[in-house]
């Protein structure tokens, strides 16, 4: 971190002059075609290509170097690449190190479409994948192979949340492949509540989409990493095509200034929310990082800044198809939606059968319906009416 008041970081990162022409905020540069005026400049943009020259639109322009340059400072890293969304930054990371014959370690309860990338695109291009359970710490050195070329991690875990002991994992891998990259899925803490980097990751990757442009209109992927990485990663997503269009990066850059003040707000909210669900007789577990029942808890207190508005809560009773329609369909303040990171609140649930298979590893260790829950910036009071009127639903 350039600055340890994160608050400053995200006001000022990517706000220099040349990206602001003068204003507050980044200018939108929409442009395929960069103009050369000449011989000279032609061979000084192609020169700097890929350090913040304009030279073709594919590359970026000054809006989009005005969020690359923001998103590097704000994680720490040496260079930020662009994608059109989460998924795309996800699966162009993996693909920038790997090669037909390589060997690739996955968390076992990361994101469902990260999980059927390895599996339906990876296994297609002979790569290898092996699912490990979540809450592995050392013992995944065992599994390391002389073909293991990237290790990915995501904490907290995608709907259950257990937090991993990432400090074991990586110096775990570290001894035994110092040359295997190491990635994670850093989405739920936004980049600022989790140091990826600062823990010895190699890239960090984010779905913009949610806590950085964080209003759910507009879809970004972006992905911070270090020295070592960075040349890879930025010259193979190019290759690959990816970019994202100015207004989007915009956007994002724009989101990044509130950034710090809707997630305290995210995280109040979040907190009382619940605390108050712990209370609950319907209720057999919360799943919220910051809750000392929480699986990996002790890690989140240990390596967290932090936590966020996302979390989930496990029902001792299983609903039925009915009982889960008249459960859902009659929130007020509650959408249901698969995205999050946005200002409203959010629900969505799961049965334990349907999470168990998307857990190749691990499996899962109850047997109510989940609930997730994404807390936005309505009054907490608001949604806790809303939640005591969803039980009420359920008692009748």
């Amino acid at each position: 971190m350039a600055t340890n008041k994160i608050d400053t970081t995200l006001v000022s990162a990517g706000r220099s002059k040349r990206y602001t022409q003068g204003a507050v905020n980044s200018v939108i540069q929409r442009a395929s075609s960069l103009v050369f005026d000449t011989v000279a400049d032609k061979k000084r943009a192609t020169a700097g290509r890929a350090s913040g020259e304009l030279f073709y639109g594919r590359r970026g322009t000054l809006t989009h170097f005005a969020l690359q340059d923001a998103m590097t400072e704000l994680e720490g890293g040496a260079g930020c690449a662009l994608y059109s969304c989460g998924a795309a930054a996800v699966a162009n990371a993996i693909l920038a190190f790997v090669a037909a014959g390589d060997h690739i370690l996955v968390s076992g309860a990361v994101y469902e479409p990260t999980q059927d990338f390895c599996t339906k695109i990876l296994s297609k291009m002979n790569v290898a994948t092996t699912f490990f359970d979540h809450q592995i710490g050392a013992e995944i050195a065992a599994l390391i192979q002389p073909n293991t070329r990237v290790v990915f991690l995501e904490s907290p875990a995608s709907i259950t949340m257990e937090v991993q002991d990432i400090p074991a994992i990586v110096a775990a891998v570290r001894a035994k492949a110092p040359d295997a990259v190491i990635m994670i899925d850093n989405t739920w803490a936004a980049g600022v509540l989790f140091d990826a980097l600062g823990h010895d990751i190699d890239i960090s990757i984010q779905a913009a989409t949610k806590y950085i442009i964080g209003h759910s209109d507009g879809m970004i992927g972006t992905a911070v990493a270090n020295a070592r990485c960075w040349p890879q990663l930025r010259e193979n997503s190019y290759l690959m095509g990816q970019m994202v269009d100015a207004d989007t990066a915009y956007m994002a850059s724009r989101g990044l200034r509130t950034l710090s003040t809707r997630l305290r707000q995210h995280e109040e909210s979040a907190l009382q929310v619940a605390e108050w669900l712990a209370t609950q007789p319907e209720v057999a577990r919360v799943n919220h990082p910051a809750l000392p029942q929480s699986p990996g808890h002790a890690y989140w207190k240990r390596d967290f800044r932090g936590s966020s508005g996302l979390f989930s809560f496990i029902l001792h009773e299983k609903l039925g198809r009915e009982q889960l329609a008249h459960y859902l369909d009659g929130f007020e303040h509650f959408s249901m939606a698969y995205s999050w990171g946005g200002y409203e609140s959010l629900i969505l649930a799961n049965q334990p059968e349907e999470l168990a298979a998307i857990r190749p590893a691990g499996g899962v260790d109850f047997s109510g319906t989940l609930v997730r829950l994404h807390i936005g910036l309505e009054h907490v009071d608001d949604l806790l009416m809303d939640l005591k009127a969803g039980f009420a639903r359920l008692r009748s």
